[in-house]
């Protein structure tokens, strides 16, 4: 590819994934759009379900079609990835694109050893012989901090521990430089020292090969770690997005409100604070009924006739702050 492209490293438009059930079409994802600057961290965060991981899947093309159907635009540096042949995503995957899966013992074949399978990609990728691939798998063994990687190298993924495998993801991830990184609620699985541990070595590895990424976390905490732009999607669909800083300060959707208030304050006891958590009440909404209003009616507490019936189109509320509600407060913005 190009190395020239001027415009978003990622550009999605209207994408919808829906999946065909005997009882129905599934809406995972219904018409999400949003973009991914090169070198930024873009974080997209919801609960289970809403639609996030399948996100991930489909720009990728890793979603089984039939029963899955992909539509709208994935443009990879200006390339619509949807109208790729199957050999030439082949040729992205692992390479310009990468990713790092959730619980790295279920993608971590268990009868081949970490080096063997880090210099799989090397070899498929960079068409290194197997001499070269194991020097460079060693090399991306110590990148990512593990001790005595030359030993390392010639053990099975069940001989590390959570956070070794969680780094040896990273380093096959990483292995032919991509240009941009999905990590998929990369540190869900480990205690909270490795996830502080992980958090750390993705933010200094970032900075060192310059990719950028796409993290999917339910995890608000994880999000103001390493994030500078966010996206909450709720029931399949965007309904904000803003700068990290901005988001947390001065959430406008009712649902990143909800969010927010369920995130447990720490020392809040000490201060005097009440401890109890807020709660979002109710359940999220069958992806197979179509909604005509807004997603999140039928939970929000300030919900009208207005939101059940008409869907709120995505609005800037400030500058660089968009929301998909009636009732988000506009702010003056800049002429």
């Amino acid at each position: 590819m190009s190395q020239s492209y001027a415009g978003p490293l990622l550009d999605v438009r209207n994408l919808q994934t829906h999946f065909r059930t005997p009882d129905g079409v599934n809406r995972a994802v219904d018409g999400i759009s949003f973009q991914v600057n090169a070198g930024e961290t873009v974080a997209i965060v919801g609960e289970s379900g809403c639609g996030k991981s399948v996100t991930s899947m489909s720009i990728l093309r890793l979603i089984p079609e039939p029963p899955g159907k992909i539509a709208g635009e994935i443009r990879f540096m200006g390339r619509d990835l949807l109208k790729l042949s199957d050999k030439e995503m082949r040729g992205i995957r692992g390479n310009d694109i990468s990713m790092i899966f959730q619980e790295p013992m279920t993608s971590l074949n268990p009868v081949l050893t970490v080096g063997r399978q880090i210099g799989e990609t090397l070899r498929l990728h960079q068409g290194l012989n197997g001499r070269d691939a194991e020097a460079k798998s060693v090399e991306m063994l110590k990148l990512v901090g593990i001790p005595a990687p030359e030993r390392r190298v010639k053990e099975y993924p069940h001989q590390l521990s959570g956070g070794m495998r969680q780094r040896v993801m990273i380093a096959m991830a990483l292995a032919c430089n991509p240009k941009l990184l999905i990590a998929d609620e990369p540190t869900t699985a480990l205690d909270v020292t490795i996830q502080a541990q992980i958090l750390d070595l993705m933010r200094d590895l970032k900075h060192r090969v310059g990719a950028a990424i796409v993290l999917i976390t339910h995890d608000l905490g994880v999000v103001a770690e390493v994030a500078e732009r966010v996206i909450v999607m709720y029931a399949g669909r965007k309904v904000e997005e803003a700068g990290v800083r901005d988001l947390f300060e001065r959430p406008k959707h009712p649902y990143t409100q909800g969010l927010l208030g369920a995130v447990p304050k720490l020392g809040s006891s000490l201060t005097g604070e009440a401890t109890r958590l807020s709660e979002i009440p109710g359940l999220v909404p069958s992806l197979k009924t179509r909604i005509d209003g807004c997603v999140f009616a039928s939970r929000c507490p300030y919900a009208t006739d207005l939101c059940r019936n008409v869907a709120p189109a995505l609005e800037e509320k400030a500058p660089a702050h968009t929301a998909a509600c009636h009732y988000a407060v506009k702010e003056a913005l800049a002429a």
